[in-house]
């Protein structure tokens, strides 16, 4: 990060320990902004911009979906494919207590909470994502392969 040392995150720490290699995108993190304002300031396709989401079941489990950041999530096309009624997203208070991290800033590396983690299949396919590093106005990018590798996702069909 120019001017300043690059923040150190439970992400960043779970990156670290598993040796992966990833680079730092700091931006200006604007409320609201989401991935098409890192997209924007960095001249990145939103496409490989990866979004984190906490969303829950009908039950309350929560759960990490990862999806473009210029799709959106059919939550009929996952509830259908891992085979429970419901899923919405958290309530923000809720998504913060179930994964550590402030919304804006949710990295799906180093969760508080194990939660299982639920790809947008097409993801699967790009070469390099970038993905919240897990603060606000801190992105990383890495190899695909390795962020799988970590995650370990279920891939699912589920954009809009």
């Amino acid at each position: 990060m120019k001017g300043s040392k690059a923040p150190v995150t439970q992400a960043i720490r779970a990156l670290r320990a598993a040796k992966v290699a990833f680079e730092d995108h700091p931006y200006s993190y604007i409320d609201g902004g989401g991935t098409a304002q890192f997209a924007r300031e960095h001249g990145v396709d939103e496409h490989l911009v990866v979004k984190t989401l906490i969303m829950e079941d009908e039950r309350g489990n929560p759960m990490i979906v990862l999806m473009h950041g210029d799709r959106q999530v059919s939550t009929q096309a996952l509830a259908r494919a891992i085979g429970v009624k419901r899923v919405q997203t958290c309530d923000p208070a809720v998504a913060d207590k179930h994964s550590g991290y402030q919304v804006g800033g949710t990295s799906p590396f180093g969760a508080r909470r194990a939660m299982p983690v639920y790809c947008e299949s097409g993801i699967a396919a790009l070469p390099r994502i970038y993905i919240n590093g897990g603060k606000r106005g801190y992105i990383i990018s890495l190899a695909t392969a390795d962020a799988l590798a970590l995650l370990k996702p279920t891939l699912v069909e589920m954009a809009t």
